[in-house]
């Protein structure tokens, strides 16, 4: 594997190998001491274009868990502020001898063209309202822990499918691990042509939230991207969290067993309720915990190849 830009990138057995991997890299983060030699003299370079916590995070501390030089460049802070463009950037950094890059980007399709332009792998960690493969894998390796093989299983993805990046790499993924997939919105929050998209890739669509939650396996809410809605889409915030937020009263319809995902930031109250974020099913803090250890699965099998398994 030379570069992680789409979860369609990946095969099944590819996805079995990271997070059967990752399993093992999750339990670097409960020594006393959090470092494998695994990436001793590689650099890792991460480009964020866009701001970002978890995801920057992570992959900083992935990096260096694995014994990289980690570098991070954010465009305030760099020469893109001053007009140089994206592929004088990349040529730039990647002309230092770097092994990886890792890139969030407002444009959709950026790090597949910026794979073209460096010798560097390419990991794309969110473009546009494309895609972002190493959510999907952590989301992934999440709903695994907690409930097995996802053969068979019925996750819902509910929200702002319109501008999530989130929601078409976890679709793709889960789909290849044999998950059987619902997609609930409003109307207006339904990404046009999804139809023959769900007649292609064998997923349902649905705008009745209620209808769906007492047959699924996990529930995963999406964040609704308020920064990227120009017109209303809906509403309220109270009508949005009535139609399709998982309050309080929407717990009880939920099986015992499955489990509330969220890849964050929540917006508490109104996608998600409080009680439904803090209860016994909620992985929202496991995902978070999964980031680090799917990312240093993810950079180890780009940079160090699939040798025997991590160094302990």
């Amino acid at each position: 594997m030379k570069h992680l830009l789409s979860a369609a990138d990946l095969s099944r057995a590819d996805v079995t190998q990271i997070l059967d991997t990752a399993e093992q890299m999750h339990d670097v983060q409960r020594r006393d001491v959090k470092k494998l030699p695994a990436l001793r003299g590689r650099t890792v370079v991460n480009l964020f274009f866009e701001d970002s916590t978890r995801t920057r995070s992570s992959f900083e501390i992935a990096g260096k868990w694995l014994s990289a030089d980690v570098i991070n460049v954010s465009a305030k802070g760099s020469s893109v502020s001053k007009g140089e463009s994206l592929r004088d950037t990349v040529l730039t950094v990647g002309s230092m001898g770097v092994d990886a890059l890792v890139i969030r980007h407002h444009a959709s399709g950026a790090p597949r063209q910026v794979a073209d332009w460096v010798d560097a792998s390419v990991v794309n960690a969110g473009d546009g309202t494309h895609e972002h493969p190493t959510q999907a894998l952590l989301d992934a390796y999440t709903m695994r822990s907690r409930l097995g093989d996802l053969e068979g299983r019925h996750v819902a993805i509910v929200g702002d499918l319109t501008h999530s990046r989130v929601v078409r790499s976890n679709l793709i993924l889960l789909r290849t691990l044999g998950a059987r997939v619902t997609l609930v919105a409003p109307p207006t929050l339904m990404p046009s042509g999804i139809g023959a998209w769900s007649k292609h890739d064998g997923f349902a669509t649905t705008y009745d939230l209620d209808a769906v939650l007492p047959d699924v396996d996990a529930v995963m809410m999406l964040r609704v991207q308020r920064e990227r809605m120009s017109g209303g889409y809906f509403p309220t915030p109270r009508e949005y969290t009535v139609g399709y937020g998982l309050t309080r009263d929407r717990l009880r319809l939920l099986p015992e067993h499955a489990v509330i995902a969220h890849p964050g930031p929540m917006n508490r109250g109104l996608e998600i309720a409080a009680d439904a974020a803090d209860e016994a099913r909620s992985v929202i803090l496991d995902q978070v915990s999964a980031g680090v250890a799917v990312r240093m699965s993810v950079l180890y099998h780009l940079l160090a190849g699939s040798a025997e398994g991590a160094e302990s």
